[in-house]
């Protein structure tokens, strides 16, 4: 059983993903899947400095977002989905209450539309 966050790891992880070179460089690791990518791989894509790169995947790895794996001579770093995971189930179960509209959202076929449509 995924243990979900308490109220300060929450917010550390949304903190962290409130600033959008983040986000974009967490959307662009869960893409990757589990092989993820080193810092420079992903400072290309995303298109940020190194030191810039450093800071923000420090920022994403310390709210425990993603993981990061010295392979050889290079740093790889990792979505971590499990923690992701976690996060989801604590806005929905905990901040939402387990809304049945909010819950038919996070399903993969479903769709969200305005309560009242179909």
């Amino acid at each position: 059983m995924i243990q979900p966050p308490d109220e300060s790891q929450a917010l550390a992880a949304l903190s962290a993903l409130s600033e959008s070179t983040r986000l974009r460089i967490l959307r662009f690791l869960v893409a990757r899947g589990p092989q993820g990518a080193p810092a420079g791989e992903i400072g290309e894509a995303i298109g940020f400095s190194s030191s810039r790169g450093s800071f923000h995947l420090g920022v994403l790895a310390r709210a425990g977002l993603v993981t990061a794996t010295k392979s050889s001579r290079q740093v790889i770093y990792r979505a971590d989905t499990v923690a992701i995971g976690a996060l989801m189930g604590y806005l929905i179960n905990d901040c939402c209450g387990a809304d049945p509209q909010i819950v038919a959202c996070c399903s993969p076929a479903a769709a969200c539309r305005p309560q009242g449509e179909s």
